[in-house]
């Protein structure tokens, strides 16, 4: 259907049902770039598309395709079947994961864009998904993900299959499994990065793939491509791919975000120099509260409710709050003295009469029902967590930035902390400025998850098993050089350019 009568659908539903169906209409230029290739070269001119929509697919298909549409939400098929004047094959309104049997047809589909979180009967589906195909899926695997896997398990031999979806999974932990079946016949052969996010979904926040698949033929290689526009696609596969990599090469355990790079970084890395963050320690996420609006305080708000100093804790609350690489006593005094919200309420098992109150307030507003307190008891009672020497903000659109924390200064999850073991402590500045450098920047980018519109977001477990220098080659840098810079930067000098020649031989 053309734009117009997706806007009209949108205004008719309203937002909240298309944001329940996770909504997000195809392109035409992508509709028909996808089924040209489904059709390409092949004697079957049979489609299916199990996330029917209205019909982006089906309305560039030439009228002898017979083509066959399911989608879930009856809302929108009684909408399409009074506005258009011409219809599939078959039109079924059904739940993609309520019947599991084999595909003859060829298969296109932009499934839901929705989080895991959000996915009606998460447990029930995962579990059918074990017996029906013996997949062992993780719980945190988004719809778009799930639909990918159905069609790949019932696809007929012979037919291909075409995606745009979310590229997540190539670098998130739980894509390990989707890889795994990505490549364990060798039939996938392209994977397209839409770094136009914003132009083919204007109202999504998420980054985007074109996964070709063909269960034809066994392939030696997988082609990587990027377009920065639309306009692109067309022609783009008689194009030299930016990465061509053998089958040898793709590995489910490892992040396939760098292949969409003209440059591999990691084959210009000197391997011997590096080892896993984890063997200094571990990041992990910042404090979860559960209720922010409940349990930050301001200065001028302990006053006020009289509470001891034993019953909050000091706490950066906004990755704002911190603009320096080096986070000092000073800096939080003058947060302090702005009456920032750089507290959090920390009464413990026995409060006072003065915190009892506060808490009574609480749960009259109903704090003590949120989704993370309910679940708590009591319901008040704040995670156990260490200040961290080293915090790193999850989300960003312009580089991730990295903190040396020298205050007893705790943090909610806009930063993620880390905690270094034996190994890590008495190399922690070493760490921090390695982290700050171009080259730990450069390193730590393949680690990234891309949402679009170039926001990027990091996972513990991503940067836990990032790269960082050996012990060796940290020890090889002097102290008084570390202690030097960390010192300056304290002060507030520019000396980032310092700092990258420190690291720069680990691209040799």
């Amino acid at each position: 259907m053309i734009q117009k009568e997706c806007d009209l659908y949108l205004k008719t539903v309203g937002d909240l049902h298309r944001k329940h169906f996770a909504q997000y209409f195809t392109p035409k230029q992508v509709a028909q770039f996808m089924t040209k290739w489904v059709l390409k070269e092949n004697s079957c001119h049979s489609i299916l598309d199990p996330a029917f929509g209205l019909g982006g697919f089906w309305d560039v298909c030439p009228d002898t395709v017979e083509f066959h549409g399911q989608e879930v939400d009856s809302e929108i098929l009684q909408y399409y079947s009074s506005h258009s004047s011409r219809m599939p094959a078959s039109l079924r309104q059904m739940d993609y994961f309520q019947t599991f049997e084999k595909n003859p047809h060829h298969l296109v589909c932009n499934p839901p864009y929705l989080k895991f979180q959000k996915i009606a009967q998460r447990r029930n589906v995962l579990e059918s998904m074990h017996q029906q195909f013996g997949v062992s899926l993780s719980g945190y695997t988004n719809i778009a993900s799930l639909f990918l896997v159905k069609s790949l398990c019932e696809l007929t031999s012979g037919r291909r299959l075409a995606y745009i979806m979310p590229s997540e999974f190539l670098n998130a932990g739980y894509g390990k499994q989707i890889k795994e079946i990505l490549i364990q016949d060798r039939h996938l052969v392209h994977l397209i990065q839409l770094e136009c996010e914003q132009e083919a979904f204007p109202d999504a926040t998420t980054s985007l793939c074109i996964l070709l698949y063909d269960s034809a033929k066994r392939y030696d290689t997988v082609s990587f491509y990027t377009i920065s526009s639309l306009t692109e696609l067309r022609g783009i596969l008689d194009s030299p791919p930016l990465q061509l990599v053998s089958y040898e090469q793709l590995h489910p355990l490892d992040k396939w975000g760098h292949f969409f790079e003209t440059k591999q970084l990691f084959s210009d890395l000197s391997r011997k120099h590096f080892t896993s963050i984890s063997n200094y320690g571990h990041f992990s996420r910042g404090i979860a509260t559960g209720a922010n609006d409940f349990f930050v305080l301001r200065k001028s708000e302990i006053t006020k409710l009289s509470l001891s100093s034993t019953e909050y804790l000091s706490c950066i609350t906004k990755s704002a709050q911190i603009t320096r690489a080096v986070f000092t006593s000073d800096d939080f005094h003058l947060l302090e003295e702005q009456d920032a919200p750089v507290y959090l309420f920390n009464a413990g098992q026995e409060p006072s009469s003065a915190a009892k109150l506060y808490i009574q307030y609480g749960e009259s507003r109903g704090f003590n029902h949120g989704y993370i307190t309910r679940n708590r008891s009591p319901w008040y009672k704040m995670e156990q967590r260490a200040p961290a020497p080293i915090m790193l903000n999850v989300f960003s659109r312009d580089g991730y930035k990295v903190v040396r924390n020298l205050t007893t200064v705790h943090s909610l999850t806009s930063y993620h902390c880390f905690y270094p073991n034996l190994y890590g402590a008495p190399r922690i500045d070493a760490i921090f400025l390695y982290l700050l450098s171009s080259v730990g920047h450069s390193i730590l980018s393949h680690s990234m998850r891309k949402y679009g519109n170039q926001l990027v977001k990091f996972e513990p477990n991503d940067l836990n098993q990032a790269l960082a220098p050996t012990e060796a080659f940290l020890d090889s840098i002097p102290k008084s050089k570390i202690d030097d810079l960390t010192s300056r930067l304290v002060q507030g000098e520019n000396i980032l350019s310092e700092i990258d020649n420190l690291f720069q031989i680990l691209f040799k």
